[in-house]
């Protein structure tokens, strides 16, 4: 039987006709993105934070998961909320970005935002990925305390290999089909964070193939920049990009 840890379930907030699919990060939950998703809820937008496969429950269970697993969570979601909304925007953060740019690139999103998005990661370890993973199954991440109530950094303490080896492929592949994301795109990536190298925010937005895009730095966050300490400034830079007019573009 799949037990959920309390707080990492995923939630649907009703409210307007713009929907916003929440997508989490690797070995995260539906509560890394709850902040974001309380706050553009109160503009009236309908929100569904959605929890990936494996996510939220055991890290055992995340072992068992690929990113084929996680895209079909996000496909699923996707679907679910356009039959609530007429517009459905997709926001996700770390590898839910990843996911969020290939939904982008394969289904009729009207925006898509990106945030602390990997294409290279900044852990030197990973190029020993290939044997790390035959020797460990697991490996321990240090996780950063933030000014918010722990029931928003609700996630694993350590992270499976082989789901890891798969994210390396949804890299690749989302990579692949950035050129035919025509959704309006923003970027959001913060200059001094630590997991994902700073300069895969360029990668990802010379790649896309929008006429509207945006770049947006931060100078003074971690990864997490749903929890950490600029969180005001990405809320409000989501909303508007959300609710920017097309002659605005």
């Amino acid at each position: 039987m799949l037990t959920i840890t309390k707080g990492a379930e995923p939630y649907l907030l009703p409210a307007g006709k713009k929907g916003v699919l929440l997508v989490h990060g690797f070995t995260g939950s539906p509560a890394e993105m709850r902040l974001l998703g309380e706050y553009l809820h109160e503009q009236n937008f309908t929100v569904l934070g959605i929890r990936l496969p494996g996510h939220g429950t055991s890290v055992e269970d995340m072992a068992k998961t690929r990113w084929k697993n996680w895209y079909g969570a996000v496909l699923d979601g996707f679907h679910l909320l356009k039959d609530i909304c007429p517009e459905v925007s997709v926001v996700g953060l770390s590898m839910g970005g990843l996911l969020a740019l290939k939904l982008a690139a394969e289904e009729p999103v009207d925006r898509v935002v990106a945030m602390s998005t990997p294409i290279t990661i900044a852990d030197k370890r990973i190029g020993w990925l290939p044997f790390y993973k035959y020797l460990r199954e697991y490996m321990p991440k240090r996780r950063k305390q933030y000014d918010v109530d722990p029931e928003y950094t609700i996630g694993y303490d350590k992270t499976p290999l082989k789901p890891l080896d798969s994210l390396i492929k949804l890299i690749k592949k989302t990579l692949d089909v950035l050129p035919k994301v025509q959704a309006p795109a923003l970027i959001i990536q913060s200059r001094s964070e630590h997991t994902v190298r700073p300069e895969s925010a360029q990668v990802i937005y010379d790649a896309l193939g929008s006429k509207h895009k945006k770049l947006l730095w931060l100078e003074k966050s971690g990864h997490m920049i749903t929890l950490d300490e600029e969180r005001e400034q990405v809320f409000q830079a989501v909303e508007q990009f959300l609710l920017e007019r097309e002659e605005d573009e």
